[in-house]
C-alpha cells in the first residue's frame, strides 16, 4: 500500500503545483474606460493597417500553422463563401451565414449528418483562422465593446471584448501598439485558453496587394504563423478566373 500512498501524494504534489502556477501566470481581466478615446484608439489602429483596402479586398487566401498543423483557406468576402482544406483529406466549401455546404473526403462528397459535421468543422476552422488573419478589422463588429486600459508601464491599450459573434462569444483581447498604434502584441481573455492574459506578439506584417497590411507571424504560447498570403479585388483574381464555388451557388439555387 506504500505505493498508492506515494502515487496519492505525488497527485497531490501536481495539482498543488499547478495551481501555485495558475496563479501566479493567470492575470485578471483588466478594467478599462469606455468612451469616444477608446473608439478612437481603435479606429488609429484600424486606419495604420489600412482597415478600408481590407474592405475593399473581395477575396483572400492564406494558410494557417500551429502546433504543426497546417489548414487553407480561400474567402470569397464578397459572397460570404469558403474553401477550406486540412490534412491532405478534407476539402469543404462553405457558406459562413448559412453554415451549410459540400463536404469531400479524398475528392468524394461526404452526405448526411457525417457531411454535416465536417462543413460545421469547416466553419469553425474559418472563424478561428480568418480572426487571427485580421481581428483588427473587427474592432467595431456588432456585439463588440472597447475600452481603454493602462498598462503596466503607464501607456494605453484598447480592450476589445466580443459579447456575441464568432465560435466563442464572451472572449476579450488587449491590443498593445507601438507610437503609430500599430499593434506588436495582445493579451487573450478567452473561453480556449484557461488562463487570462496570454500574450501573443504581432509582427511581420505583409502588405496585401489590395493594400490591407496583416501580420503573419505570432510568437506566444504556441507560434502561430499566417503564411501563402494573398488578396485581389474578388475571387476570380485568386482563382485564374474560375469560380471555385459554382457548385455550391447552383446546390443553393436548387433548394
Amino acid at each position: 500500500m506504500k505505493w498508492l500512498k506515494r502515487i496519492l501524494i505525488f497527485i497531490i504534489g501536481l495539482v498543488f503545483t499547478a495551481f501555485i502556477a495558475f496563479l501566479l501566470v493567470n492575470e485578471p481581466l483588466p478594467k478599462g474606460e469606455t468612451g469616444s478615446a477608446a473608439d478612437d484608439f481603435a479606429r488609429k489602429m484600424q486606419q495604420v493597417t489600412h482597415v478600408q483596402a481590407w474592405k475593399n479586398t473581395g477575396a483572400v487566401q492564406f494558410s494557417f500553422g500551429g502546433l504543426g498543423s497546417s489548414r487553407h483557406t480561400l474567402w470569397d468576402k464578397k459572397r460570404h463563401y469558403a474553401q477550406v482544406r486540412w490534412g491532405e483529406t478534407y476539402n469543404v466549401l462553405v457558406d459562413i451565414n448559412k453554415k451549410q455546404g459540400i463536404a469531400r473526403k479524398n475528392g468524394k462528397v461526404v452526405p448526411g449528418n457525417k457531411g454535416q459535421e465536417l462543413v460545421t468543422k469547416a466553419w469553425k476552422i474559418w472563424v478561428n483562422d480568418s480572426f487571427w488573419l485580421n481581428p483588427i478589422a473587427k474592432a467595431f463588429d456588432p456585439g463588440t465593446s472597447r475600452s481603454l486600459v493602462t498598462l503596466e508601464d503607464g501607456s494605453k491599450g484598447v480592450m476589445v471584448s466580443y459579447s456575441s459573434g464568432g465560435d466563442t462569444p464572451g472572449d476579450a483581447y488587449l491590443w498593445i501598439v507601438d507610437k503609430n498604434f500599430l499593434p506588436t502584441h495582445w493579451k487573450l481573455w478567452v473561453s480556449i485558453i484557461p488562463v487570462g492574459g496570454v500574450k501573443f506578439s504581432w509582427e511581420n506584417w505583409k502588405t496585401l496587394s489590395t493594400g490591407a497590411k496583416v501580420a503573419t507571424f505570432h510568437d506566444g504560447l504556441i507560434d502561430v504563423e499566417i503564411s501563402n498570403v494573398k488578396g485581389a479585388k474578388d475571387l476570380l483574381g485568386l482563382t485564374n478566373g474560375k469560380d471555385i464555388f459554382a457548385e455550391l451557388v447552383q446546390r443553393e439555387l436548387n433548394y
